[in-house]
């Protein structure tokens, strides 16, 4: 199964003509990390569209805010150098974030993110590293089981747009007859 333009812009009506950008490249990805079945990519499409504000945004937006200022210097993101905070900041369908993220990332995409983090925003990119978290962080597992809490606490670490992620998955849900 795949997902078509239209059933995207059903699920992320705010998403507009990039629907049809990322479609294809959505439909490579998922293909590639086994999110496939209407379940899986449900839970899918409902996080990447919570995160990227449907598709609009594959470089979060950098004010910076309180939070953000924060990235500076996260061991556990990696950020060991002046700079890495903004340098490494959320990118991606799923906003990888930090050092240490683009580290493996970059490894499991084979793509030189460290040097070059800008490439997270091209939209294979985007979709592809989107799709290799997901797979790296079991969430097919719980995509089959339907817990998108679950899924939410792992990209995100808390339940940040919790309800916003439900939203986009019910209604995934009926647009893709699950």
């Amino acid at each position: 199964m795949s997902i078509t333009a239209q059933q995207l812009l059903q699920i992320l009506p705010n998403a507009g003509q990039v629907a049809g950008v990322f479609t294809p490249l959505l439909n490579t990805a998922m293909v590639r990390y086994q999110i496939v079945g209407p379940k899986r990519i449900a839970a899918f499409i409902a996080q990447i569209g919570h995160e990227s504000g449907q598709l609009r945004y594959v470089k979060e937006i950098w004010g910076p805010t309180k939070a953000q200022v924060r990235y500076e210097g996260r061991a556990d993101l990696g950020n060991s150098q002046p700079g890495d905070g903004s340098k490494f900041r959320g990118r991606g369908l799923i906003q990888i974030t930090g050092r240490a993220n683009y580290m493996a990332c970059g490894e499991g995409l084979g793509l030189d993110l460290i040097k070059q983090p800008e490439l997270l925003e091209k939209p294979q990119h985007a979709c592809m590293s989107a799709a290799w978290f997901w797979a790296t962080n079991g969430l097919n597992t719980l995509a089959d089981v339907g817990d998108i809490t679950k899924i939410s606490r792992r990209i995100n670490g808390g339940s940040n747009g919790l309800q916003d992620r439900l939203v986009y998955f019910k209604k995934a849900c009926e647009v893709l007859h699950v």
